[in-house]
């Protein structure tokens, strides 16, 4: 089985662009780390994670980094920068509505390209952090509204859907948010770890 993760910067996790066996130190290594362990040799991984990117920009690439790669199983976690880049001095992130609207093509090209493909959908999370603390206003309004439209596009195609914010709020009641997430956005080690942690159970329920 191949899988994809896809995503922005916390798929990302510093990959390598020239071995696709470096993962990064992410949540994708972790779930490599695991699923190798636990089923040895039936799996290839492959993670095309870019920082930095939004719904359109996944979208702009799926030909290279999704279709073309034939995998069996693809996982998409996407939306906080949708949210983040409308913030800048030339603002140029994706309304929610767009960000359904763009994520609905993505879904459907995919699986007019690859009907035996199998997708996970993440839901994007924020917490309160040194990069969103002075917007967390917006941040709060805003990034429910980006996991709100994953949660519809994994109703819309019958797909598993990771919840994770409301699990990072309930690890704040354990440690602080920078425990968590470095800044309010990237994950630390152990955000990574909750993050794998879901993503397995989910997968371990697509294949009973």
């Amino acid at each position: 089985m191949r899988i994809l993760f896809q995503g922005d910067s916390i798929t990302d996790a510093g990959r390598s662009r020239n071995d696709e066996a470096r993962l990064g130190y992410g949540y994708a290594t972790l779930v490599e780390a695991s699923l190798g362990l636990e089923e040895a040799g039936k799996h290839e991984f492959i993670n095309r994670g870019i920082s930095g990117n939004r719904i359109v920009d996944l979208y702009a690439r799926i030909k290279a980094d999704i279709i073309n790669l034939k995998p069996d199983l693809i996982s998409i976690l996407i939306g906080v920068n949708d949210v983040w880049h409308e913030l800048g001095e030339n603002p140029n992130g994706v309304d929610a509505d767009k960000f359904f609207k763009v994520y609905s093509m993505l879904i459907e090209e995919i699986k007019e390209a690859l009907p035996d493909v199998k997708i996970i959908i993440l839901e994007p999370f924020v917490l309160k952090g040194c990069s969103t603390i002075e917007k967390w206003e917006y941040f709060e309004k805003e990034v429910p509204l980006r996991a709100e439209a994953s949660r519809k596009i994994a109703e819309k195609y019958s797909l598993p859907f990771v919840e994770l914010q409301k699990g990072f709020d309930e690890l704040c009641k354990k440690a602080p948010e920078a425990y968590w997430l470095c800044d309010g956005v990237h994950p630390s080690a152990k955000g990574h770890e909750y993050i794998k942690s879901q993503w397995l159970k989910a997968y371990y329920q697509m294949n009973d």
